[in-house]
């Protein structure tokens, strides 16, 4: 059971909205309210200030066990060589490079990010001619109805401003029958094990992203939007709302990380 005793822990804060300054509706950049486009905004500046840095601190700070989730995590998608695969908020392409080995020379894989410093910071790692980067808004991709066979979107739909509109545009350019997995970070079930991430996420985070890159406010905002993120029921909600079938999930290594999988009527 997930410990809920702590009184800044809010398992819906991540739908509440109000209304802030002229009545505008609010949303969350961690536990800081904002209006969508200050949410936007916020996101497009972390991005752009840990695009040079994203993967090694990702492997520093998961200890390379990102790697492992990511792996787990394409091989449930379940993959075929042929097919064609929608990487969204794709960044500098873990994910895109491990669907690109199944798919083959045949299929393709298409990166989207709304992040061009994200994207080039990854083009150097692409050995992959199926691979195709393309800049655009989760919330608005230039992409026809029906169009991919599967999509994916490692540690990134909590970054989205409207996941609502995110899931709708997954689900629209999906073939039917065409599955789609979401990797995210949750918090663990155990509750030691749960004080002990919150100590490490809340506290050594941050400081290794001031020693280590000179960023101790871009590491702060991760731990706190893992915080005020959907749970695993939240997202299957959402999943089911916006007309996903089959809707299932698996927690990873204590439930630091979830990924889900949802299909496409």
């Amino acid at each position: 059971m997930i410990a809920k005793q702590h009184s800044w822990f809010e398992p819906d804060r991540r739908r509440r909205q109000f209304n802030g300054p002229g009545g505008d509706r609010s949303f969350y950049f961690g536990f800081e309210p904002v209006s969508p486009e200050q949410k936007a905004a916020r996101v497009r500046r972390h991005f752009d200030s840990v695009a040079h840095c994203y993967d090694r601190m990702n492997t520093l700070l998961s200890f390379g066990i990102h790697h492992l989730w990511k792996r787990s995590a394409v091989k449930w998608l379940g993959l075929k060589p042929g097919q064609t695969v929608l990487d969204l908020c794709g960044g500098t392409g873990d994910l895109a490079r491990l669907a690109a080995r199944t798919v083959g020379p045949e299929g393709r894989v298409i990166l989207s990010d709304i992040n061009a410093k994200m994207i080039a910071a990854g083009n150097a790692r692409h050995n992959s001619r199926c691979i195709v980067a393309v800049q655009t808004d989760a919330e608005r991709l230039c992409l026809a109805d029906a169009g991919v066979d599967a999509a994916m979107v490692g540690f990134g739909i909590r970054n989205v401003v409207h996941i609502e509109k995110a899931l709708a545009e997954i689900h629209r350019v999906l073939k039917p029958g065409g599955r789609f997995m979401c990797l995210e970070f949750s918090r663990p079930s155990h509750p030691v094990f749960f004080a002990l991430y919150d100590f490490y996420s809340l506290r050594l985070m941050p400081l290794a992203g001031r020693l280590l890159a000179g960023l101790p406010q871009a590491y702060a905002h991760l731990g706190e939007s893992i915080r005020s993120f959907a749970m695993p029921e939240e997202l299957a909600g959402l999943l089911k709302e916006a007309g996903f079938a089959r809707i299932r999930w698996r927690r990873l290594t204590n439930g630091i990380a979830v990924v889900h999988l949802a299909q496409k009527k």
